[in-house]
């Protein structure tokens, strides 16, 4: 194991346990004043392909913000499929299924093929710093996928999942932006 392996490993770890201390109901809060301010930005604005997550209960909480803008944007959502990130076009709760790999749901239907067609891309993290750099879960699920976007990337996280600066290495991607609650 490398050095910056060893460095992700302590701040996962770190992140984890600040995230235990906080009630879901809390996180649930904090999540929905920053999709506010994402509803501010004109990128969003402008957006009309937007691709999301399905979020876990340690994440910023995606669901209520994906069901009130089903309707006016194409949502697209990842599905896990062994190492690498499936995208389907969310079109509902009746075609959500449990995911194999982490019991998320996950949208059922053939891929969403239109990659390009994808503006605004809103990303999970277990980290952000100030630079803008992401720091994963550790199965690069996401840098595989963003290496060949060109859309726009928006971190999204709670505030105490910004640090000052987190180790990356050339495979690590970069958001374009990050916001936190």
């Amino acid at each position: 194991m490398s050095l910056i392996d060893d460095q992700k490993k302590f701040i996962r770890k770190r992140i984890r346990d600040i995230k235990l201390e906080i009630p879901y109901e809390i996180k649930r809060l904090r999540s929905a004043q920053l999709f506010q301010d994402l509803e501010q930005l004109a990128i969003f604005n402008e957006s009309k392909t937007v691709m999301l997550y399905w979020s876990m209960d340690d994440e910023v909480f995606t669901h209520d913000f994906i069901l009130k803008w089903q309707h006016t944007k194409q949502i697209i959502l990842p599905s896990v499929d062994g190492s690498e990130l499936r995208l389907k076009e969310f079109k509902g709760l009746t075609n959500m299924v449990p995911g194999s790999s982490f019991g998320i749901l996950e949208p059922s239907g053939k891929d969403f093929a239109e990659f390009d067609k994808i503006e605004l891309i809103i990303v999970p993290g277990i980290a952000f710093d100030c630079e803008n750099n992401r720091m994963g879960r550790g199965k690069a699920y996401y840098d595989k996928l963003l290496k060949n976007s060109q859309a726009y990337k928006i971190g999204v996280c709670f505030d105490f999942q910004v640090l000052p600066q987190i180790p990356v290495d050339e495979y690590d991607i970069k958001m374009d932006r990050v916001l936190a609650c």
